[in-house]
């Protein structure tokens, strides 16, 4: 019995812990824990992390890590509230304000995680010390653009709305008989968790991230660009965070060049290492 419960807890020990947990607190209070709202929020809190944690599980797959991210969150989501802001102020449509914001925040992270990515790779930095000081010189940034504060957005319907609303979702209904909303947060999170998933089982950069992260040495004898898939994983881990910090700025439509993103690497780190990623 012992040698058949030691493989099962080491290969599904995780999912056996979320499922006991899941229902104690069904058993415990159904009343609340069961609506519809509160299992939307649950989801909606984490989704940030959750995006990030996808980008980091191929970061650490592959044999790095990296503690600049929540700071990279910030300083793309003060880049991408200014240049919206700015528009706002130059005359320009608030819906095109909010695409500009979104394409700045984005790019703003990719390029962070380039960055990260290079130093790594070809300027042979240790990850954990490349990443170090990005996270000390991204937070910085952030302050820096904020002047020590925080950037309020001048968008009042449509970026608080990346945050705050959603699709909705018929088969289930809210406390006023409404079809509950799916949160964009949400979606993104699911969509990101599939492209990743995707990306490791089904392409030919996830196995060469596997392949690096297992023995680097033996991927570039085979032929593997291990620096240019180094790179990858930064630019893949940047860009997730540029969108996760895109819903985290909308669902409170400003920005705390502080406490914006504010230890995301950790719980990011800790969810890779709980889900079951290796990291040796």
């Amino acid at each position: 019995m012992a040698k058949k419960v030691g493989p099962f807890l080491q290969n599904y020990g995780v999912l056996a812990a979320f499922v006991a947990l899941f229902v104690f607190n069904c058993i415990w209070q159904p009343d609340l824990f069961l609506k519809p709202e509160n299992l939307r929020n649950l989801l909606n809190q984490n989704a940030a992390v959750g995006m990030v944690a996808v980008g980091m599980t191929l970061v650490i797959i592959g044999g790095g890590i990296d503690l600049s991210v929540g700071s990279l969150m910030a300083a793309s989501a003060a880049f991408g509230v200014k240049a919206m802001n700015d528009a706002i102020t130059g005359g320009k449509p608030e819906g095109v304000a909010v695409a500009i914001a979104c394409g700045v925040c984005i790019a703003a992270a990719t390029l962070g995680g380039l960055v990260n990515g290079l130093l790594v790779a070809y300027g042979r930095v240790t990850p954990f010390i490349a990443t170090l000081a990005g996270l000390v010189g991204y937070r910085s940034l952030s302050l820096t653009l904020a002047e020590g504060g925080e950037i309020r957005s001048l968008s009042n319907t449509v970026f608080p709305a990346i945050g705050q609303s959603g699709i909705p979702f018929p088969l289930f209904r809210d406390a006023q008989g409404k079809p509950l909303e799916l949160f964009y947060p949400i979606i993104a999170f699911l969509a990101v968790g599939l492209a990743g998933g995707l990306l490791l089982r089904r392409s030919c950069l996830g196995r060469n991230i596997i392949a690096v992260g297992a023995n680097e040495q033996a991927a570039y004898l085979a032929g593997v660009n291990t620096n240019r898939v180094k790179i990858w994983t930064y630019v893949l881990l940047g860009l997730f965070s540029g969108i996760a910090t895109l819903g985290l700025a909308g669902r409170m439509n400003s920005l705390g060049s502080s406490g914006h993103g504010l230890y995301y690497e950790l719980d990011a780190i800790a969810a890779v290492a709980i889900g079951g990623t290796s990291m040796a």
